[in-house]
């Protein structure tokens, strides 16, 4: 029997994907699955502060085992830049086509393309809190490429590949993404537990 998993989410691609990644250790449970609908608020000033915000949230709401997630896109030559706001670079909308545009037009020609995604997981464990870090290094395309993944896959291309994250099989894109390397750390924790 596989242990569950509440992810405190309402993004369903985010659910998915994790569920694919996680599939053969425990089964990703969404938001929407213990009827809670609500928009977390994510108002923290890091990824670390977001994903304990949206995690505490549904622990203390619906007493349940959780956990979160929270991903920033870091540009080297815009300081960090989205960081935080990553999924409300251009605006409240969350418009991943509008994040990408104003990305690239900040850029422009800077030769320096430098970034990297960095996802926190914050894990709710009868009632201790632990948190788990990814990071995938890459470069930003000039030009979006490919129909795959989701957010600002299509303008990334991690270390190693000459193609972008939209443009790589899902199967390489989780052996290798951000998400996939804090989720290792959460299954590797949980296996120690058991």
């Amino acid at each position: 029997m596989k242990d569950k998993l509440i992810f405190a989410t309402g993004n369903p691609n985010k659910v998915r994907e994790t569920g694919q990644i996680l599939r053969d250790y425990m089964e990703v449970i969404s938001m929407k699955d213990i009827g809670a609908t609500e928009d977390i608020p994510e108002t923290k000033p890091t990824l670390e502060g977001c994903a304990l915000q949206k995690a505490r949230y549904l622990a203390t709401h619906y007493k349940v085992n959780c956990f979160s997630e929270d991903t920033g896109l870091e540009v080297d030559a815009l300081d960090g830049a989205p960081g935080v706001i990553t999924a409300r670079y251009a605006g409240p909308e969350k418009n991943a086509d509008a994040n990408m545009a104003l990305l690239l037009k900040n850029l422009g020609n800077n030769p320096n393309r430098g970034a990297q995604f960095r996802t926190i997981i914050a894990l709710i464990l009868n009632g201790e809190e632990h948190l788990f870090e990814g990071i995938v290094r890459g470069r930003i395309s000039h030009q979006k490429e490919g129909t795959g993944g989701f957010g600002y896959d299509p303008v990334f291309i991690p270390e190693g590949h000459d193609s972008t994250f939209a443009n790589l099989p899902a199967e390489v894109k989780h052996g290798i993404s951000h998400r996939s390397r804090a989720l290792a750390k959460l299954v590797s924790f949980l296996e120690s537990r058991k």
